[in-house]
């Protein structure tokens, strides 16, 4: 039985627990009412630079529930804006402002907020990432039962392996594995 988005969330407020979920377009009355409804009562703006591109976030909480439909346990709106600019070579491309928002059972202030949904997609890259694009996972042809499970443990096997091994990119690890015996040998700790 696959559970709802709003039973997770029961089963969660019902367990003395806290959620933070993204909100999307499968709760239709919900996104339509916090888009017309939301009124900031804090923001913060955050800029990060990298990999080619300046991304802008803005961060606004809102606790005024009124005319919002009833939710369980919901106690703040989150709307990020997030508006990225590509670098390349002294030519800057402005990319559409992105808006996303978040439902949560508790309050905080909008810098916390901030970098808890941050971190959410620092896992997000730093593990599925991983096994979906490096380790080809999201391709595999692989359908029985028991095999997809094994497969499963050894992606994660690997991957624990190369970050004991302080290896920081994935990708790199898995070619110096791939192509030579003694990083393997080195890997697994056999002489």
């Amino acid at each position: 039985m696959r559970l709802t988005r709003k039973k997770n969330c029961e089963l969660i407020i019902e367990s003395g627990n806290h959620y933070l979920a993204s909100l999307k377009g499968n709760q239709p009355k919900l996104f339509e009412a916090i888009k017309e409804h939301f009124v900031p009562e804090q923001t913060v703006t955050t800029v990060n630079k990298g990999h080619g591109r300046i991304e802008r976030r803005t961060v606004s909480i809102c606790t005024n529930l009124d005319n919002i439909p009833e939710w369980v346990g919901l106690n703040t709106i989150i709307r990020v804006e997030s508006q990225r600019t590509l670098v390349r070579d002294n030519y800057f491309a402005e990319q559409p402002v992105h808006t996303r928002y978040y439902l949560a059972s508790f309050s905080d202030t909008a810098s916390r907020f901030a970098e808890r949904i941050r971190s959410y997609w620092g896992v997000e890259n730093k593990v599925h990432y991983v096994r979906d694009v490096t380790q080809g996972e999201d391709k595999s042809r692989i359908r029985t039962s028991p095999l997809i499970n094994t497969w499963v443990v050894a992606r994660n096997f690997a991957i624990n392996l190369y970050r004991s091994n302080l290896f920081d990119n994935m990708a790199q690890a898995q070619r110096k594995c791939a192509f030579g015996l003694d990083t393997l040998k080195h890997i697994f700790r056999m002489k």
